[in-house]
């Protein structure tokens, strides 16, 4: 293994084991954990001080450590997304058998959408995803869906942050044109890529909520465009809503 990763690993393994260690105190000094962790005072000095500007420990005046809720709130969306996958899985298979093609359910995750659950499609030729997977929210059907119902504020922030990287000839390329299909997005309830972010690839996706009616995910189906039959558009619409009215269901959601 080369040095540079035995040093990212240890640096991982000891920020970890801190934090594992602090876990099992409402706060501790520095002299304490030192003799906990067997790492020398200024290499420990020197984590705490990275996680405290990171926002995962707090230090108060008499030089206490522990951990902060920020830590919580990282375990507690993992947590969520995986129950949401879960409930999800045995509606999205029965969609991917109906209609064969790959099926997605993404989840807005720090300025980009994230699939949190795959059913492969049923052909050998089928477009290449897996869960973990980071697409861009401009040019994507579910990052659409998942920007349509956003509030003012953070729609805007983040689509000040957003690089309109022109994957195909096909992407949106402004603010402008991403807003206007929002808004369309928002009156026709789903989202289509055609062929925005992957030349050959056309996308489906429909809001799934939970119980108290908020977004809280985006279910899709894609296609290689070869296979898209544009006479069953309207089937596969509502073939996809009617899994999503599902899963929403299954979350808590009554539909009005």
């Amino acid at each position: 293994m080369p040095k540079v990763d035995q040093k990212s690993q240890s640096s991982v393994t000891r920020t970890l084991g801190i934090l594992e260690h602090l876990s099992n105190h409402k706060s501790i000094n520095l002299e304490r954990l030192a003799e906990e962790t067997t790492l020398p005072k200024p290499t420990l000095y020197r984590f705490l001080s990275t996680l405290v500007e990171l926002g995962y420990v707090y230090r108060d005046a008499n030089d206490q450590y522990s951990l902060t809720l920020k830590m919580f709130s990282v375990g507690s969306k993992g947590l969520s997304h995986m129950e949401i996958s879960q409930v999800a899985a045995p509606a999205a298979e029965e969609l991917g058998l109906h209609v064969g093609e790959t099926v997605h359910m993404g989840v807005l995750d720090d300025g980009s959408a994230m699939y949190i659950l795959k059913i492969e499609s049923r052909y050998t030729i089928r477009m290449y995803s897996r869960v973990g997977k980071r697409i861009p929210l401009y040019c994507t059907a579910i990052g659409k869906v998942l920007l349509s119902e956003l509030p003012e504020d953070h729609l805007n922030d983040l689509v000040k942050q957003m690089e309109f990287v022109p994957f195909t000839r096909n992407t949106i390329t402004g603010p402008k044109e991403l807003l206007a299909q929002l808004s369309e997005i928002r009156h026709l309830g789903f989202a289509e890529d055609k062929e925005e972010h992957e030349e050959g690839i056309c996308c489906i996706a429909v809001p799934v909520r939970d119980y108290e009616g908020t977004l809280v995910a985006g279910l899709s189906v894609s296609w290689p465009v070869f296979r898209f039959h544009h006479e069953l558009r309207q089937e596969y619409i509502s073939a996809i809503k009617k899994c999503a009215d599902t899963i929403s269901a299954r979350l808590g959601y009554l539909a009005r």
